[in-house]
């Protein structure tokens, strides 16, 4: 009862921070005109920036804070570590590949078409480090040292061509600090197939991440198949935070944090870690949209900047506290 009443409290704040990133911004809306523009748009004035601006980035913010939420609560059960993240398995440098790659090489320029290059990027990078991490033997250990071992060399790659072609370095700056101020509906409809069916798969496996949790040997012998939970979690994972490092570049910190927060409220049962995970990580992430346009205002605070300054300093706190979450 208490985990229900606390997962019913955070739908409650996360539809607060929707409503307060639709009011707030350069130019404040009040109440009144939010609800005009969204079921009375007139084309003009505050409507305008309500249905075209502020209402596509509540909803990319909602569907990415999910999405990383989400996918770094399955990469802490997928590799018994408490400190995992997205990130873990390559997707991040990935997706910066293939967009820097589709930028040098192939001369795009239109940010909504980083998504599919980048979605495209992280899938193919997820399924090479499945395949390095021994595919059916695979291991958490295993698939660990495979996605950093691709991160680094990607990541490498991506630095090379930055240096060696400008127009690549101005393009992706923008997109690699993570931002949600270009979304669009048409970016919105991009991601959000990938994104729900990557949520679909994360909670259908919530009871054999359960088991997994224990060691391989107690899960076979609970009736868990390891394979098919790998599989499952990563290509969860792929979806995801591929779909949400593609439309927004790699956030860092709400994978990771929020999480592990979350196993302080619910304990270590997943099927509570994933929907906890689910509805604070996008209050985070829209915490810190709403943050960056108010500290810099008239201009503002990339999100991805908002969330390391803050993330940094209290996940330190946290990790230095006597009492750490354990899986």
């Amino acid at each position: 009862m208490r985990r229900a009443v606390g997962l019913g409290v955070g739908v409650g704040i996360l539809l607060l921070v929707c409503v307060l990133s639709i009011m707030v911004g350069a130019k404040p809306v009040p109440v009144g005109d939010v609800w005009h523009g969204l079921f009375q748009n007139s084309g003009v004035g505050n409507d305008v920036i309500v249905h075209d601006v502020r209402v596509p980035r509540t909803l990319l913010g909602l569907l990415v804070g999910v999405a990383l939420g989400l996918s770094g609560a399955v990469m802490q059960g997928l590799t018994r570590n408490p400190l995992a993240e997205p990130g873990l398995l390559g997707v991040n440098a990935g997706a910066a590949a293939a967009v820097v790659s589709a930028i040098a090489f192939l001369g795009v320029s239109d940010v909504g078409d980083f998504v599919w290059f980048a979605f495209a990027g992280a899938a193919v990078v997820s399924v090479v480090v499945y395949v390095l991490g021994g595919s059916r033997s695979a291991t958490p250990v295993r698939l660990a040292l495979a996605g950093t071992a691709a991160t680094a060399a990607l990541y490498g790659y991506v630095n090379a061509v930055q240096l060696l072609n400008s127009a690549a370095l101005d393009q992706l700056r923008f997109w690699t600090v993570g931002s949600l101020a270009s979304a669009d509906m048409a970016t919105v409809r991009r991601v959000a197939p990938f994104i729900l069916l990557g949520v679909v798969i994360a909670l259908l496996i919530a009871r054999p991440l359960n088991a997994m949790e224990m060691g391989d040997d107690t899960a076979r012998a609970l009736g868990a198949n390891l394979n098919r939970t790998r599989l499952l979690a990563m290509l969860a994972v792929t979806l995801m935070c591929g779909a949400a490092t593609a439309a927004c570049g790699p956030i860092v910190f709400i994978g990771l944090m929020v999480p592990y927060l979350v196993r302080a409220i619910t304990g270590p049962d997943m099927r509570w870690i994933l929907p906890y995970a689910a509805v604070l990580s996008p209050v985070l992430l829209l915490g810190s949209d709403i943050v960056g346009r108010i500290v810099a205002r008239p201009s503002e605070l990339q999100v991805g900047i908002v969330t390391a300054l803050v993330g940094g300093p209290v996940f330190i706190h946290l990790v230095r506290r006597k009492r750490m979450a354990k899986l």
